[in-house]
């Protein structure tokens, strides 16, 4: 079997998307009678992504794929008119839930396309049950046409190796207004604990004091295995990757009540009313005070989502529909 795998998100970011691009292939790569071809067109500058958005996606990439057996597009951008069996993944919808908080661009292509996509893909994949129902209800997609197929962790995440230096805790996310970061500094000064914000600068004017940046995924995992605990207390994710990798190295997690993230930690993190910062802070002590249970209990979650299982899972769609 023949499948065309869009790459597109290695050259766009280094955020889920990516991860759940790298996860993925890297896990199907060498299985017996499966031939995989991965597509991707441009760079990372704005010209190349409205020339991808606008003109690669519904025109160059059919084209490519006309004579394979099936198409993966790894977000909800793809043909509008498929030429083979296509399956897209949908890892949220904040483009249709919250469309202020993004710039012109997609603001345009959610409104222009992402419908049109979805409803013409042969299957939806979602990575998790909540991004499942917000197909279902933001843009009318049968439940039955939706797979859920959970993300997994990189092997890099793991309670073995260096930790970086210092009390603190930690947050993880891209500087943009859904992630909330502006009540996590607060929750932390309460908690009379020190802040470290890593992650990409994104959109919004959003800027917080702690912030250092991007890190490699090396130093990325030894700041997880350092920190007092993750903060994760993001408005809304269709996912919300830092709680899985955190677990999986062996750090507490306080996390957003009645989302993605609450279905992700299984029972094993700290809930909490992300609107409220006092909240926040009782959510970090509780982290501290139950760090040994944390610790095992999101260990054993961490272990459940990995990558293989991913791929068994996509691998099966992909049997089906070819």
């Amino acid at each position: 079997m023949r499948v065309g795998i869009d790459t597109s998100p290695l050259i766009q970011t280094r955020a889920g998307t990516a991860r759940h691009v790298r996860g993925l292939v890297a896990a199907l790569r060498g299985r017996r009678e499966l031939d995989l071809e991965l597509l991707t067109f441009g760079g990372t500058g704005r010209a190349s992504s409205i020339v991808r958005d606008a003109l690669w996606y519904p025109h160059g990439l059919p084209r490519s794929a006309s004579s394979l057996d099936v198409l993966h597009c790894t977000t909800f951008r793809g043909p509008r008119r498929p030429r083979v069996p296509t399956v897209l993944t949908v890892h949220d919808l904040a483009l249709v839930r919250t469309p202020g908080a993004f710039p012109f661009w997609h603001r345009l292509y959610g409104r222009a396309g992402l419908r049109t996509v979805l409803r013409e893909a042969d299957a939806i994949v979602a990575v998790s049950e909540f991004t499942r129902q917000e197909v279902v209800d933001l843009v009318g997609i049968p439940a039955e046409r939706i797979r859920v197929v959970p993300n997994g962790v990189d092997e890099v995440f793991s309670p073995d190796g260096p930790r970086a230096d210092g009390e603190y805790v930690l947050a993880v996310a891209t500087l943009e207004p859904r992630k909330n970061l502006a009540r996590a500094v607060d929750a932390a000064r309460r908690a009379g604990a020190e802040l470290r914000v890593v992650g990409a600068r994104g959109w919004g004017g959003v800027d917080v004091p702690g912030w250092v940046g991007e890190l490699t995924d090396g130093d990325l995992a030894a700041a997880y295995r350092g920190a007092r605990c993750l903060v994760y207390p993001s408005l809304y994710e269709g996912f919300g990757l830092p709680v899985l990798e955190a677990m999986a190295c062996g750090t507490p997690v306080v996390t957003s009540r009645g989302t993605a993230m609450e279905e992700v930690a299984g029972g094993a993190a700290v809930l909490v009313d992300p609107l409220d910062p006092g909240a926040i802070a009782a959510g970090i002590a509780e982290a501290e005070s139950r760090r040994d249970e944390l610790v095992r209990l999101g260990s054993a979650r961490a272990a459940e989502l990995t990558w293989e299982r991913a791929a068994d899972a996509v691998e099966a769609l992909w049997r089906e529909l070819a």
